[in-house]
């Protein structure tokens, strides 16, 4: 909101430039790496990721609030993802040992397997529609600035 001490400032044509390119980037990536996952590794970019964050948690398993936070989606359109896996043999629900109120997602081997299979294909999409076209340009600095305005953006909807 703007005020007396802070106010509203119009984006300079470069601020307009870069907003508007991040926008089509943030919309258009998301397709094209999911196009090539379906295309080459048969696996949606939707179910890769679960797979992925569930790869690396402790003892490959996490809470599927913690999932629905870390694959950027709700409760309950991760677990209509989880149900699909499970329905593959890739993820199976285990309920909380914690507190028996929750449930957990739980990567098999097989899903791990399948994880394996599919990421060459994410690796040289990303690669090709993201990475390379960074090369030079300061990624650890990038990426600061990016978690910064994540963090940011989280904490605001708090």
């Amino acid at each position: 909101m703007p005020s007396e001490e802070h106010p509203l400032q119009p984006l300079d044509p470069n601020e307009e430039a870069f907003v508007r390119a991040l926008s089509r980037v943030l919309l258009a990536l998301p397709r094209v790496v999911d196009a090539d996952m379906v295309r080459e590794a048969g696996l949606p970019f939707s179910e890769y990721t679960p797979l992925m964050h569930l790869s690396e948690a402790p003892g490959k398993l996490m809470r599927m609030s913690e999932l629905a936070a870390a694959c950027n989606l709700s409760l309950s359109g991760t677990t209509r993802v989880v149900i699909r896996l499970e329905k593959q043999g890739w993820v199976r629900r285990a309920q909380c040992t914690q507190d028996g109120r929750g449930w957990n997602a739980v990567l098999t081997e097989v899903g791990l397997a399948r994880l394996d299979q599919a990421w060459p294909t994410h690796l040289s999409s990303v690669r090709r529609h993201l990475v390379d076209h960074f090369r030079g340009q300061g990624l650890t600095q990038l990426t600061a600035t990016l978690r910064h305005v994540a963090t940011a953006g989280q904490a605001n909807h708090s």
